[in-house]
C-alpha cells in the first residue's frame, strides 16, 4: 500500500478500459480513442504515432516496432515482429576491410529499414475499427502545429546535443537558435507532419514506396549508405508465434529472436528456483541474486542471440528448465562472480505503452529508434529521423548475429505479456535498451511474488549488472547497497535513473483494471 507521507503515484483503476504511456498526449490521444468507441488496437496506433512526435529522441516513424496482442482478453497471444533488415547490397568483408570492428551508431551502416509503419499498417489492417487517418490526426496536429517539450524529454535532449550536430539537417530541426528545446519550449516538426498525413491517406505505400521512399535513400547514400529503394519497397513485418515459460503458474510471454525477450524469460526461469517472497523487495538477498541471474543470462545473449534463423543454439535449450537449473547451481548467494566478462551493455532509449479496452482485448507495443535521437541521421523533406538499430550487428564472421544482406539483427525493445489458467492478466513492458530483461525480471516478481500493484512494482529501485560493475539507482537502501559490497559487488550510481515502464493488470474477480506508468519518465495512466 503506498505510504501518502512521501512523494508519489496512486495507481490508476478503469472499469471500461486503461492505457499507460510515457507521456501525456499519448495517454490522452489513446483514452480518447478508447472513449469514442476504438478498440484497443486503434488507440495504441493513435498512441505510439503522438510519442513518435512529441518524443522525438525516444521513437520515431523511421525505427522498429514490435506487438504482442491478446485477443478478448483470451489466452491465445499474437506476435508482430516490425523489426527492419539490413540492405541487400550489405557488404560485411567490405566494412571489414576499412578496419571497422564495430559498426558506428551514427554511420549510415546502422540504419536498417525502418519497419514501424508497415507493421503499425499490418496491425490495423487485421486488427482495426477505426479509419487510420482518424488514428494519426493528434500526432499530425502536434507536429504541425507544436507541442511543448516535457521535463524528460528535455533533459535528455539536452545530453544529445553534440550528436545532432554532427547532422547539419538534424541540428536545423532538433536545435532551433544553436540549442536544444527548454521544458516548456514548443517544438515543431512541419516536414514530419507532411509524411504522416501521406500516411494516413496513402497507408504503408506512402513510405515505402514514391516520393518519401526516395528522399530518405538519398538521404543514406549521400553519407555513404548502400540502402535502395527496393529495400524500402520490399520491405514487410512478420506475424510470429510468442515464445512462452512458466512462472509460479504465470505464462509469460515474449517475441521470439531476434529479439532478447528470451533473456527475461531465462531470468525468470533462474529466478524461479529461489523463493523470493521469503526475501524483502528491497533485500540485499534478492537483489543478488537478480544481478546473477542477468549476468549468465546476458553472457547467454551475447554468446548466441541472433536472428531466428541464424541461431546456432537450440532456443528450445535456451527456455528449458533444465538450462535454468545448470545456471542457478553457477550462483552463490553470499558472493559475486569472482571472473565476470565485460558484457558490453548499455542502456538506450525507446517508448512502450500499454492498452486494455472494453473487451479487455489487450496490447503490448514497444517503438524505437534504438539510440537517442537514433542514428542521428535525418531526411529533411520528410522528417524521418533514422534508427541506429543496425549497429547491433556482429563484424565477427563467426558469430550468429553477423551482419549480412536483408538479416535482422539482435534486438533489444521487447514487449512482455502475461496469461493465466488461459486469460490475459498482465500487459507491460520495461525500456532501456539493454537494460530491459532486468526490468522484466524485477518487474514481475513484484507484482506476483510480493503482490504489489503495477505502479508501486514500477516505482520500485533498480539495479543493472553491465558485467562486473553495477549501477544503482539512488532510491535503493542503504543497507541493501552495504549488502551487496559485502557480497564483493562494485557499484557505481545510476545516471540517469534506469529504464521506464508501463503495466495494466486485469482483475476480473473485481471487474477492475488497474494500471501504472514509470515516474522515470513524463507519462501516466489513466482509466475510465
Amino acid at each position: 500500500m503506498r505510504d501518502f507521507d512521501f512523494p508519489g503515484r496512486s495507481a490508476v483503476h478503469g472499469l471500461k478500459g486503461a492505457v499507460a504511456t510515457s507521456h501525456p498526449y499519448a495517454s490522452t490521444a489513446a483514452l480518447d480513442v478508447l472513449r469514442s468507441g476504438g478498440n484497443a488496437v486503434d488507440a495504441a496506433i493513435a498512441a505510439v504515432a503522438t510519442l513518435c512526435v512529441v518524443e522525438p529522441h525516444m521513437t520515431g516513424i523511421g525505427g522498429d516496432c514490435f506487438v504482442l496482442y491478446a485477443p478478448n482478453g483470451g489466452g491465445e497471444v499474437i506476435g508482430l515482429n516490425g523489426s527492419g533488415r539490413a540492405p541487400a547490397a550489405t557488404d560485411l568483408e567490405a566494412l571489414r576491410a576499412q578496419g571497422l570492428e564495430t559498426i558506428d551508431k551514427t554511420s549510415p551502416h546502422a540504419v536498417t529499414i525502418p519497419g514501424a509503419i508497415d507493421a503499425w499498417c499490418r496491425l490495423h489492417q487485421r486488427y482495426g475499427s477505426r479509419d487510420f487517418a482518424e488514428l494519426l490526426a493528434p500526432a499530425i496536429g502536434y507536429a504541425r502545429d507544436g507541442y511543448p517539450v516535457h521535463a524528460r524529454v528535455a533533459n535528455d535532449w539536452r545530453g544529445l546535443t553534440d550528436k545532432l550536430r554532427r547532422n547539419e539537417a538534424a541540428a536545423a530541426l532538433f536545435l532551433p537558435n544553436g540549442a536544444a528545446p527548454r521544458e516548456g519550449d514548443l517544438h515543431r516538426q512541419p516536414a514530419l507532419a507532411d509524411t504522416l498525413e501521406r500516411i494516413a491517406k496513402g497507408g504503408r505505400a506512402a513510405f515505402y514506396e514514391g516520393a518519401v521512399a526516395e528522399a530518405m535513400t538519398a538521404a543514406l547514400t549521400a553519407l555513404g549508405g548502400v540502402h535502395a529503394p527496393e529495400d524500402f519497397a520490399g520491405f514487410e513485418s512478420e506475424w510470429v508465434t510468442p515464445i512462452s515459460s512458466s512462472y509460479r503458474g504465470y505464462d509469460v510471454h515474449q517475441i521470439p529472436p531476434n529479439n532478447q525477450g528470451v533473456v527475461a524469460l531465462a531470468m525468470l526461469n533462474i529466478l524461479e528456483g529461489y523463493d523470493l517472497a521469503a526475501l524483502a523487495p528491497l533485500s540485499p538477498e534478492r537483489t543478488h541474486l537478480e544481478i546473477e541471474a542477468g549476468r549468465l543470462a546476458y553472457d547467454m545473449r551475447n554468446r548466441y542471440l541472433a536472428d531466428l534463423e541464424a541461431l546456432e543454439v537450440p532456443l528450445d535449450r535456451l527456455l528449458s528448465k533444465d538450462w535454468a537449473a545448470e545456471m542457478r547451481a553457477k550462483i552463490d548467494p553470499e558472493r559475486a562472480f569472482p571472473e565476470i566478462p565485460d558484457l558490453g551493455l548499455t542502456t538506450s532509449d525507446t517508448v512502450y505503452l500499454t492498452v486494455v479496452d472494453r473487451d479487455l482485448n489487450t496490447v503490448s507495443f514497444i517503438n524505437s529508434l534504438f539510440h537517442g535521437f537514433g542514428s542521428g541521421i535525418l531526411s529533411p523533406e520528410t522528417g524521418v529521423v533514422f534508427q541506429s538499430r543496425g549497429a547491433s550487428f556482429r563484424l565477427d564472421p563467426a558469430h550468429p548475429n553477423r551482419l549480412a544482406p536483408n538479416k535482422r539483427p539482435m534486438h533489444t525493445i521487447m514487449p512482455g505479456l502475461v496469461t493465466r489458467n488461459g486469460r490475459t492478466e498482465i500487459g507491460y513492458g520495461v525500456m532501456g535498451g539493454d537494460y530491459q530483461p532486468f526490468g522484466h525480471a524485477r518487474l514481475l516478481p513484484n507484482l506476483i511474488d510480493y503482490g504489489l500493484d503495477p505502479q508501486a512494482g514500477l516505482d520500485c529501485p533498480r539495479v543493472f549488472a553491465l558485467g562486473k560493475r553495477v549501477e544503482v539507482e539512488k532510491s535503493l537502501p542503504a543497507e541493501t547497497l552495504l549488502g551487496l559490497q559485502q557480497r564483493g559487488h562494485s557499484l557505481t550510481l545510476a545516471e540517469p535513473a534506469l529504464g521506464g515502464g508501463q503495466c495494466i493488470r486485469i482483475d476480473r474477480d473485481r471487474g477492475v483494471l488497474t494500471a501504472g506508468s514509470d515516474p522515470r519518465k513524463d507519462g501516466c495512466a489513466l482509466g475510465y
